[in-house]
């Protein structure tokens, strides 16, 4: 198991939105989700000191191929349809590495 965290920017107008979104998950987001070995999901909110409003993801992955993974949710219907309603949402970091939308964050501690 290995666990993965990341981080974008939320639009100040959509944090309701995206709270309402997240309180009914498509039922076929989370299948695709566990499908993909995808655990222990977790999605946080903060206001920080620069005044904008950052989401902070964790979950934790029990696959063999997290690329294999991310490409059959990246191709499944329903999850483009919820990434479509889920995106206008965001604000991606401007220094997030290429091809990623949500930047990876560095795992500096853990304490089971």
């Amino acid at each position: 198991m290995k666990r993965y965290g990341s981080v974008i920017e939320v639009r100040d107008e959509k944090i309701e939105e995206y709270k309402r979104l997240h309180a009914d998950v498509w039922p076929g987001v989370l299948a695709m989700i566990e499908q993909c070995n995808i655990h222990n999901y977790s999605i946080y909110l903060r206001r920080l000191p620069d005044g904008k409003h950052y989401l902070f993801s964790y979950f934790e992955y029990t696959g063999a191929d997290l690329d294999a993974d991310m490409a059959k949710m990246a191709a499944d219907p329903t999850t483009q349809k919820w990434w479509d309603v889920c995106k206008p949402c965001h604000n991606p970091l401007p220094d997030r590495a290429e091809g990623e939308w949500w930047a990876d964050m560095e795992e500096v501690f853990h304490c089971d």
